[in-house]
């Protein structure tokens, strides 16, 4: 184990490289996805006619594909068609589709726990349906969806190194390269990469319990 040249100024300097790609990305679909699927969860919970069912469909048949598949879809069979991508593009569209999915699950699971006594008080005081969603639902709502939404988010960053099949320069990537360079690099450069992930991971987790304390 040659920590000492795994650890060399260009190895941080290259890793930091794609741990910058790897927050980018991330950040960009954690955006999306989040209104995205707040949107189609919205739409599923208040099961819009005909819109519903075939949000329904396209959910559940991207929550049972592999992400990686889908990373491949965008990445190589798009193309085929005309429709081309650069890297950090086609990760960031196959992650907000993947994920967007996911999310709207969770928002749509959310409205439907809050109390029906308080959707018919509400509607029963003059109300709409969109007032009751917007003042009664959504708030309360989105209070219950903070711990599962976080949990995603924090999935949705680890899934960035599944990108590494694309080539897309990213913290995995960029390890990869450092260790092929000499394989004595391997266990340093996988612990450094580990701690990464493990810091960044923490620190969403600790913005969820701080969220989830103000929400009480």
């Amino acid at each position: 184990m040659d920590f000492a040249g795994a650890y060399s100024a260009d190895h941080l300097r290259f890793l930091l490289d794609g741990l910058y790609v790897t927050l980018i990305v991330a950040s960009v679909s954690i955006v999306l996805s989040f209104i995205i699927g707040c949107l189609i969860g919205v739409v599923r919970y208040a099961q819009v006619p005909v819109l519903s069912p075939v949000l329904l469909v396209l959910v559940e048949l991207i929550r049972n594909l592999p992400l990686l598949l889908i990373i491949f879809f965008i990445r190589f069979a798009l193309p085929e068609i005309g429709i081309r991508m650069g890297l950090t593009t086609a990760a960031i569209v196959a992650l907000t589709i993947f994920e967007a999915a996911m999310i709207a699950e969770i928002v749509r699971g959310g409205l439907a726990s809050i109390d029906k006594g308080q959707i018919e008080a509400a509607r029963s005081s003059g109300l709409s349906s969109f007032q009751t969603l917007w003042h009664i639902v959504l708030p309360q709502g989105l209070r219950r969806m903070v711990p599962p939404l976080v949990s995603q988010f924090i999935s949705l960053l680890k899934d960035t190194s599944l990108a590494v099949v694309i080539s897309l320069p990213e913290l995995m990537h960029n390890a990869g390269i450092v260790i092929g360079q000499g394989y004595s690099y391997a266990i340093p450069t996988l612990l450094l990469v580990a701690l990464i992930y493990f810091v960044v991971n923490y620190l969403l987790s600790l913005v969820s319990r701080r969220l989830e304390t103000k929400a009480v």
